[in-house]
């Protein structure tokens, strides 16, 4: 799987939240405003831009802006460690987004972290492995996260929801320092605010034979990327310092777009940090 964001995009949410021109950009890249456009919109440019100088200019790390542009990518992660982890990656209108589903092997007892464009291949899942659905987790409540939320709950009407939005009924807001238990594994969350309002990092943890943590982020960070500020970038990268680089080193970060990734690999290889 490609990265979400390709350098191009880097480039351009990193010019929006610094607010360098493109002329300025452009110039210390030593290519042209043309070919700045050209590489934010396709990621690619005929000339070779000098990835150091404008990575200064526009706060990021020069050397791993410089390993994006050499084809970096986070390692192919063996899904087996987490035996009762999914992910589902669906597609409408040339958008992908992921959603994942968890389950206790033992109660089988099963939670949903946000819903994705297509309900079919979660319920399939559900049906396929005789799992109830008791939880339904929100991320955040952009549309291409909770598309698939009504069919969802159509066929588990008694699936608790927990979101992270204030205008969310009160039973179904997330507590401060809340634990879910879903048999053996607990769910915690942390408030991830800055693409949206409402943004929530969940972690699943007490997995069996001591897996490592899974945090799922919604769009706060992506493998070798973040999510768009949408003016608020300073918060946005902020809360992920905090909430998500401050997890073990080991933990799984899921997104709700592009490749699975780890603590230790943004940390080393993400240009935002």
């Amino acid at each position: 799987m490609n990265l979400e964001d390709h350098l191009g995009d880097i480039i351009r949410k990193a010019r929006a939240m610094s607010r360098i021109p493109a002329a300025a950009a452009a110039t210390a890249a030593g290519i042209s405003e043309a070919e700045l456009a050209a590489l934010e919109e396709s990621g690619q440019t005929g000339k070779q831009p000098d990835y150091a100088a404008v990575a200064k200019l526009i706060g990021l790390n020069p050397s791993k802006l410089e390993g994006i542009a050499k084809g970096w990518l986070p390692a192919e992660k063996d899904l087996s460690v987490w035996r009762e982890l999914r992910v589902f990656t669906t597609a409408a209108e040339g958008m992908t987004v992921n959603c994942y589903l968890v389950w206790d092997e033992v109660n089988r007892e099963t939670a949903l972290f946000d819903t994705g464009l297509d309900a079919k291949p979660v319920l399939d899942c559900l049906a396929e492995n005789q799992l109830q659905l008791r939880h339904v987790f929100i991320t955040h409540t952009h549309y291409d996260h909770v598309e698939a939320l009504p069919k969802i709950r159509e066929v588990f009407p008694r699936a608790r929801l927990h979101l992270g939005s204030k205008a969310a009924p009160v039973d179904q807001r997330n507590k401060p320092n809340e634990i879910i238990h879903l048999g053996g594994l607990r769910i915690t969350h942390r408030e991830t605010p800055g693409h949206a309002e409402d943004g929530v990092t969940y972690i699943v943890g007490n997995w069996q034979e001591d897996a490592p943590h899974v945090a799922i982020v919604g769009d706060a960070i992506f493998a070798g990327s973040m999510g768009n500020g949408n003016g608020a970038w300073d918060l946005a990268r902020q809360k992920i310092r905090e909430q998500i680089l401050t997890l073990p080193p080991e933990t799984l970060i899921c997104p709700g777009h592009g490749p699975l990734t780890t603590v230790a690999e943004e940390q080393e290889h993400n240009p935002f940090f």
